[in-house]
């Protein structure tokens, strides 16, 4: 018999109670366990996410996603918080329309994900150049990704990866690139080395120059190219400066590796840490040793004879003019002794000019070794010597001093195989400051005092007097008819004709000076002029001589000579004038020519009257426009190192290097040296006072640019310029 529930039991209520109570437990603690799942995956999420933000923040990349299906790309990048300087997400959604990549990259970004969708490649890759529609400039970025969800049919639907700026990485890359193929390319050594004077890396000049490969010196001591020729103090010394300035700059003898040295320029500089620390230091080295040796011989030539190793003319006037100033700071006296050697053509003639360069040298030997280290023996030209003898007492001991060098030479003087030969010298002497008080003047009036010498039966010594002089009374008279020149119309100008050697074509003229008078007849320039300077005329004859010259080629030029150029001489007072670059200006604007068909003419003493001001004056007429050249080269004072700071556009040979071209060595040294040295420095070279064919075609040969003188044309007066020009260019250029 079954027992049927009563619905009043209370043992089942007790029971469905409890169940009820589990059941409800059950459930409150499912959803509890649920909750805390939730919560553990929601802070995980978060986490998660936070980590994601860092790993972007700190990696400078960006996190897209590319829908392939919606042809939609999700961008993830992180920004800074302005509040708080915090990292935060922003996430962005954009159509590929808003995209613009770079139409020249868009091929292999293309190529690069069909590539990755295929199973070709593990991930996607590629760098290119993007932009958004709204930006203007173009930014480097390197894109990686990969596919992160397929369809249903196994083909691609999503792809996701990162991508980062490399606009700055790339520039650097680059310039890296640069730097280095510059530092490979480099003719010179490039070493870098650190605090403790290790080298770090070297160039391929280096090797090439140093002979030392990187293997020998890497990690090594810079002392392994320390030079014997300096001291361990010197270098010693310089690392110090270079440690304390963090620069270094000079001269040094470096070794090579195999044990040779040589002369370099070496730069040293530091490279700082951010922090301000020195930690490495890059030199630049160049072997200089053949421009110094160069240099050298280019100085030597321009200052030394090169038959007898004695200073030449340049240099003996340098040294007088030093001599000058010191004596004249000493209250001592200077005594010039011009030397020349008695019927030294007949040697020539009678033994040959082999012989008399070997008798040259032999004489060159004894005036040096009479002279000895504290006076100056020099040779002029041809068989024409000067001793410079400094601090003597009175004109007495300069007169004793030639006479013992007359006695010098009566031994005779060996030459080749024991050959010997007898020479005497006839001397002329003058005196700082008793004769004059420039160097040039001091020897014009021992020059002088020698042909005197010579003239009274020479192997003597005579002193200047001024009644050796003619013409001293003569100077006088023309200094008084000189102030009325002008408005006598006495002057007038005659041009000589400049010959181009490359186009056989006139280039120019120089006008020259001519003085007519009633009373005295044709008076030379180089009489009149020195007085004109003397008596300050030479200002008001030479604006005169400017304008003239100015208007005949305005002639010229309207019958067609339009390339002519004229040519001025100028006189140091005119140069020293504060307004003569403005007097220049206004005739050029008052006769029309331009400024570059004007050459004004200066010698070298012109220029050493008064350096600072001259240059002054040089740069002014170079604004204008006018060129500028030295005249009668080689005999005045001028250096090389002088010569390089002014702002000329000529040189013109003197005549007396001209004229025994095919005869003396000297001067044809001499000449191939100055034309050298002018194109050297840019210049045109012209050679004065040509008188021959022989001449003509020597200069032309050895590369002089234009030549004057007699064997081209006489100077002529201006009305028969136009002419001359017109008959030399019909015959043609054949004709030389």
């Amino acid at each position: 018999m079954t027992a049927v529930a009563v619905p009043g039991n209370p043992l089942m209520l007790s029971v469905l109670a409890l169940l009820v109570l589990i059941t409800v437990v059950a459930v409150i603690w499912h959803v509890r366990h649920r909750g805390q799942k939730t919560q553990v995956w929601t802070n995980r999420a978060e986490e998660h996410d936070e980590r994601l933000k860092l790993a972007l923040w700190a990696s400078g990349e960006q996190f897209w996603d590319y829908d392939l299906a919606a042809q939609e790309l999700h961008h993830t990048r992180v920004s800074t918080s302005a509040v708080d300087d915090q990292p935060e997400i922003t996430v962005e959604r954009y159509g590929l329309d808003e995209l613009t990549i770079h139409p020249d990259d868009l091929p292999q970004v293309q190529n690069a994900l069909r590539q990755h969708l295929r199973g070709a490649t593990p991930v996607f890759s590629s760098e290119y150049r993007t932009r958004r529609a709204e930006e203007h400039s173009w930014c480097w970025v390197r894109a990686r990704g990969k596919v992160v969800e397929r369809g249903p049919d196994g083909r691609a639907s999503r792809v996701a990866g990162t991508v980062r700026n490399v606009t700055d990485s790339r520039s650097a890359e680059h310039e890296r690139r640069i730097a280095i193929e510059v530092l490979r390319n480099m003719d010179e050594a490039v070493a870098v080395f650190d605090r403790d004077f290790r080298f770090i890396s070297v160039n391929p000049a280096f090797t090439r120059i140093t002979g030392h490969d990187p293997g020998d010196v890497l990690e090594r001591s810079t002392s392994v190219l320390d030079s014997s020729r300096h001291d361990i103090e010197f270098h010693r010394r310089l690392r110090h400066d270079l440690l304390r300035d963090g620069r270094w700059s000079g001269e040094l003898w470096i070794r090579r590796r195999d044990g040779d040295e040589f002369l370099c320029l070496l730069r040293i500089t530091s490279v700082g840490e951010r922090d301000g620390r020195r930690s490495h230091y890059i030199a630049v080295l160049n072997d200089i040793t053949d421009k110094k040796r160069a240099e050298q011989e280019l100085r030597y030539l321009a200052n030394y004879d090169p038959l007898t190793g004695l200073p030449n003319r340049t240099l003996l006037l340098e040294r007088i003019s030093a001599a000058i100033v010191r004596a004249r700071a000493n209250h001592t006296r200077i005594g010039v002794l011009f030397v020349d050697l008695d019927r030294f053509k007949d040697i020539n003639d009678s033994l040959g000019h082999g012989v008399g360069d070997r008798i040259l040298r032999a004489v060159a030997t004894r005036l040096h070794a009479f002279a000895g280290p504290q006076q100056t023996a020099a040779r002029l030209s041809g068989d024409e010597f000067m001793l410079v003898l400094e601090n003597i007492a009175s004109d007495e001991e300069a007169t004793s001093a030639s006479q013992r060098l007359i006695a010098a030479f009566e031994s005779p003087v060996t030459f080749g195989d024991g050959q010997e030969v007898i020479i005497s010298p006839s001397i002329g002497i003058s005196l700082y400051p008793d004769d004059a008080q420039i160097a040039s003047e001091l020897i014009r009036q021992a020059d002088t005092a020698m042909y005197r010498a010579k003239a009274v039966g020479r192997r003597t010594s005579m002193r200047y007097e001024a009644a050796m002089d003619a013409d001293v009374q003569r100077r006088a008279t023309l200094s008084a008819a000189l102030r009325t020149v002008l408005d006598r119309n006495e002057l007038s100008l005659a041009y000589q004709p400049r010959l181009s050697l490359s186009s056989n074509e006139i280039a120019g003229v120089e006008a020259l000076l001519r003085w007519n008078s009633p009373e005295h007849g044709q008076i030379q320039p180089a009489q009149f002029i020195p007085l004109a300077e003397e008596t300050g005329m030479i200002l008001e004859i030479g604006k005169w001589a400017l304008i003239e010259a100015c208007r005949a080629l305005a002639t010229w030029r309207d019958a067609g000579l339009t390339e002519l150029t004229v040519a001025v001489n100028v006189s140091s007072l005119q140069l020293l004038r504060g307004d003569f670059p403005q007097v220049v200006e206004r005739v050029l604007e008052q006769t029309g020519i331009p400024a570059h068909r004007l050459e004004l003419e200066l010698t070298e003493s012109v220029l050493m009257d008064n350096p600072a001001e001259a240059t002054i004056s040089l740069q002014q007429f170079r604004r204008i426009g006018v060129n500028l050249a030295i005249d009668d080269f080689g005999t005045g004072y001028s250096s090389l190192a002088y010569l390089k700071r002014l702002p000329i556009t000529m040189l013109k040979i003197d005549k007396e290097f001209i004229d025994d071209l095919a005869e003396h060595t000297d001067d044809a040294a001499i000449t191939t040296t100055i034309i050298a040295m002018g194109h050297s420095l840019g210049l045109t070279v012209v050679a004065e006072g040509v008188e021959t064919s022989d001449q003509a075609q020597w200069l032309r040969d050895h590369g002089c640019d234009e030549i004057q003188g007699y064997w081209l044309a006489e100077p002529m007066p201006a009305a028969e310029v136009a002419k001359f020009v017109q008959e030399r260019s019909a015959r043609g250029a054949s004709t030389f």
